[in-house]
């Protein structure tokens, strides 16, 4: 087998055009080639320039790219990266916690890129103190039941766990904990459905709410608010059995937030719903966009507060903002989102809109803390026993 070495790359360089940027166009090159080989566009791949902005230091979280490089090249550039990983570390809450996103070019799928950056990232995050580490196989469609097959323990979404990821993360001792489903809405909607749910929407929500909208920067009027409902979109989203806390957020972290969008060229789109008696937010969504890549939109977190729930509020936000999107960015082509499987309240909302089903990802856990160790060891050697025989499911 290859042997590769793998490149950290901890600071931002100067520029897209300084000499040690090559990385992060090596990590673009394969992240293209690996979303078109699976999707059959690169809509998702990372763009150097995001990878640039994600490189800046900020108090919330820290960032380090790996790439991985043929062993015998001694001078890489660009052209010689073959796989990359992302290490995003919290730094203000569950400091315990590491997220790895790994890619490699389809033609070194099976080389071992993938196990060479996984061990750079569980080692880089081990080092910051990290316990649980977090990662994501990608699969097209959702297969049948069958072997090779499992169920995730949320009873939500079956993963094929015999392709090669997946049974390199179960050799390494991660643990299958939750589906997503990844879903793509193919534009222009609809202008009828989309008026018919708003007015169905509006209709059960009653006065008492209202819809605000805005772009790019939170009214100082709302960025409390916000920063409230992304506190608890940590905790009132489905995370099934992953390692998660409480990740608080205030109007200077929104703020940041803002002001890391606008550097890696991105826009955003936001809708909420007002609840008019108490002047607080009850509900939101959010459209991201690249801006130099007029035909993608990303829909980002979707929150109805608990209190707030049964008022159609979430239908109301969703299609308030693609009626407005059709004026923010008129070439947009597609939008994709990704839910959790067990979330059938936002999925059958999604699929009212016109999504559609495009892949099942896999999240995947690893826990290196010695009070785990006994946890973790029994449903991992279960998923790798179940791997070859068909099965209803792994147990929760």
């Amino acid at each position: 087998m290859p042997s590769w070495t793998v490149h950290h790359i901890s600071k931002a360089p100067a520029g897209l055009d300084a000499p040690d940027a090559w990385p992060l166009h090596g990590a673009q090159r394969v992240t293209m080639a690996r979303e078109l080989a699976l999707w059959g566009y690169a809509d998702l791949c990372y763009p150097a320039p995001y990878l640039l902005a994600d490189l800046k230091a900020q108090p919330y979280s820290l960032r380090r790219v790996l790439v991985a490089v043929p062993s015998d090249v001694t001078d890489p550039g660009a052209d010689d990266v073959v796989g990359f990983a992302k290490v995003t570390l919290p730094l203000k809450d569950n400091l315990h916690f590491a997220d790895i996103e790994l890619a490699v070019h389809p033609d070194h799928e099976t080389d071992g890129v993938d196990e060479a950056l996984l061990d750079g990232a569980e080692r880089f995050a081990a080092e910051h103190g990290r316990t649980s580490f977090l990662t994501w196989s990608d699969q097209v469609g959702e297969p049948d039941p069958g072997p090779g097959v499992v169920e995730a323990p949320t009873g939500s979404g079956r993963i094929r766990v015999d392709a090669h990821l997946p049974q390199v993360l179960l050799r390494r001792g991660y643990v299958l904990e939750q589906a997503e489903r990844y879903s793509v809405l193919q534009l222009p909607v609809d202008e009828a459905l989309l008026a018919e749910h708003h007015a169905r929407a509006a209709e059960k929500a009653g006065p008492d709410y209202r819809l605000v909208s805005w772009t790019d920067r939170s009214p100082d009027e709302w960025v409390d608010q916000v920063a409230v409902l992304e506190t608890r979109m940590s905790t009132d989203a489905p995370t099934a059995g992953l390692d998660l806390d409480e990740a608080h957020w205030d109007a200077e972290r929104i703020r940041t937030w803002e002001g890391q969008l606008a550097d890696s060229r991105h826009g955003y789109l936001l809708t909420a719903a007002e609840h008019v008696p108490t002047h607080t937010l009850a509900a939101f969504t959010v459209l991201r966009y690249p801006l130099d890549h007029p035909w993608i939109v990303y829909q980002d977190d979707t929150l109805v507060l608990r209190e707030h729930r049964g008022r159609r509020l979430g239908m109301l936000v969703k299609a308030e903002n693609l009626r407005r999107l059709r004026e923010v960015r008129p070439g947009a082509v597609r939008v994709h989102t990704w839910n959790a499987q067990e979330n059938s309240y936002m999925l059958d909302i999604n699929v009212a809109l016109g999504f559609r089903l495009a892949g099942v990802p896999g999240a995947w856990q690893k826990r290196t803390a010695a009070a785990d160790a006994e946890q973790t060891a029994a449903p991992a050697a279960e998923q790798a026993a179940e791997a070859g025989s068909a099965t209803a499911g792994v147990g929760a």
